[in-house]
This record gives structure tokens, sequence and C-alpha cells, in this order.
């Protein structure tokens, strides 16, 4: 897709975050983006030509033109990603599932994307994380998204008690990740750590057939045994 400005734009397209169909999640404006856009800055190559045959498959694979960035990309590699924005032409960028730019590292682009004043359009699509938000019952007025948290035992508590604290003080829900593996471990710790009249959100496997989403008082979660083993899952605790 040839932009009619001298410089191309940047889409932001959003993909499934798992095994589904890309109609129940995905609008058609992500089809026609993929439809019209042959150059791609993606996490995974294989992936991402998955994702863009699911939603478009008569899109020939052949015309695709794909940049991995991912933790083994170089930083002097960014600016080559982006040369045919600067050439004219439009370029997709997309995220290993869900929205690309948040707890993603696509950040880096749009950053640049907007240091070389080309115009980033997002798209609609899943966030893991704001659904998981909307669908817990706490504050959606004021929540912060932590990314991961410390692996060591001791690190993890005196952080998990500083977001105690701070949910206290500020009424602000406090979200954070774990690599999928390391899942049932992190409920372990929570509920080791976590004071017992704090809630806590679990949402699993979100747009998924195995979707699970519960928010409970961490006292009431030792009552109830759940598997969160290699699922994608968001934890968001409030002291209130």
């Amino acid at each position: 897709m040839k932009s009619q400005n001298t410089i191309g734009k940047l889409y932001l397209i959003p993909t499934t975050m798992g095994d589904c169909d890309p109609i129940d999640v995905l609008p058609q404006t992500i089809k026609r983006a993929i439809d019209l856009i042959d150059y791609y800055i993606v996490e995974n190559e294989k992936t991402a030509r998955k994702s863009i045959k699911q939603v478009q498959p008569e899109k020939k694979q052949s015309e695709l033109i794909l940049f991995a960035l991912n933790k083994r990309t170089e930083p002097h590699e960014h600016k080559e990603f982006i040369k045919p924005l600067l050439e004219g032409k439009d370029m997709g960028l997309m995220s290993e599932a869900g929205c690309p730019g948040v707890a993603d590292p696509g950040a880096v682009i749009v950053k640049l994307a907007h240091e070389k004043g080309i115009q980033v359009v997002p798209l609609v699509g899943p966030s893991s994380i704001l659904l998981a938000m909307m669908a817990s019952g706490m504050n959606g007025q004021s929540f912060t998204f932590h990314g991961y948290l410390p692996i060591e035992k001791g690190e993890k508590k005196a952080t998990l008690k500083v977001l105690e604290k701070v949910s206290l003080e500020r009424n602000q829900s406090q979200i954070f990740i774990e690599t999928p593996y390391r899942n049932n471990k992190m409920l372990e710790d929570l509920l080791q750590i976590l004071n017992p009249e704090t809630h806590l959100c679990i949402a699993a496997d979100i747009t998924l057939s195995t979707e699970y989403i519960k928010t409970k008082k961490a006292k009431d979660w030792k009552k109830e045994t759940v598997d969160l083993h290699n699922r994608p899952a968001i934890f968001i605790i409030h002291k209130m």
C-alpha cells in the first residue's frame, strides 16, 4: 500500500490473543488494512504470517515483506525497518498477541515514527490489560500496569506490599503479568503474601473459549483451585 503523501503511515494492527476465529474479536478495518499493506514489522515472522493468512486468506504471502522486532534486534536496525515508510509506503506493526505498542516491543517503532513525523494509526482490537480491567469490577478510574514483577520471592513480596499500600492510599488498581509457565507459582505466592482482605482478579485466556475471569478476596481464593499453567493471564490487585 503506497500512501498518497510522501511519507507512509504506520498502522498498529491488533491480532487475536490465541487460537480463535479472527471474526470474533477483530473488526473489518483490520482485514482492509492487511489487504492493502505489504510491509510489516512483527515479533515473529511465522506467527505473523499465520495471523495475516487467518484474517485475509487471499493475501499473497510471497508479496509480504516482514521485519522481525524482538529481543535479538539491534537498536540500529530500527531505522532500517522504517525506510519503507520514509519512501511513501504504508506499513503495519503487529504484536505477537493483542494490541501492538502496549506491553510490546513495538513501542520503540511507534516512538521512532513520531520522531520522524510519520503518522501513527492505531486500529481497534483486543487488549488483555483493558479487557481484564473492564471485567474485574475494580477501579477503572485509576489503575497502573506494572508488567512483570520480580521473580525472587523476597523482592516479589516487597513489591507486592508496596503495590497494596499504593492501592489503598490512592484507591488505585494494580495490574501485572507473569510468564505463563510461572502463573501457578505466581498465584501461590500471591495467596501467601497478600493481605487476606485484598481483592485479586485473575483473568486468563481472555477472548478464548476457555476464558476465565474472577475477582475475589485473597482469603477466598485459598478455597478454590485453578490451574493457570501456560495460560496467558492478567493479575489485578486492589486493597480497599
